[in-house]
């Protein structure tokens, strides 16, 4: 339970998971920036983070998003880690930059690679949550969502 709660510590303070935001303003930091946009945005809930043992500098990180009804999340990356998804309830409609569009239904799944843009992260429905497993390995201390600096 102990890393459970230090998991939620660091993910709320280093993911970017959460309310979306991103910088409005001339010389404003993104720390700073203000939330504007038209559509729900999903939240992270974090299940466990853990040093790997065995891959020194790495960090397993696993949460579940959840999406409310007509929810999308900002254009974002994940920095170097690599990601998988898994959609656990619900329809996802997802895009990487340079891929199709894609809609992801209960029991199906998807990877990221590290570096991957994602540019469309939705629920397609607009009276059903969404919810997905979402698994991170990451360089340890680094930021697991980094929404862009346009957006």
């Amino acid at each position: 339970m102990a890393g459970v709660i230090l998991a939620g510590s660091l993910l709320a303070g280093v993911t970017g998971y959460g309310p979306a935001t991103h910088d409005t303003g001339a010389g404003q930091s993104p720390a700073a920036a203000v939330v504007t946009s038209k559509y729900p945005s999903e939240t992270l809930s974090p299940l466990l983070q853990e040093a790997l043992p065995n891959v020194k500098g790495k960090t397993f990180t696993a949460a579940v998003v959840d999406f409310p009804p007509n929810a999308r999340a900002v254009p974002h990356r994940h920095g170097q880690a690599f990601v998988y998804a898994y959609v656990l309830a619900g329809d996802v409609r997802s895009k990487l930059d340079g891929q199709p569009v894609h809609t992801y239904h209960q029991g199906e799944n998807w990877v990221e690679q590290p570096g991957a843009h994602h540019v469309l992260t939705e629920n397609t429905s607009r009276t059903k949550s969404a919810k997905l497993l979402v698994v991170f390995v990451s360089d340890t201390g680094d930021a697991l969502k980094i929404p862009d600096p346009k957006e």
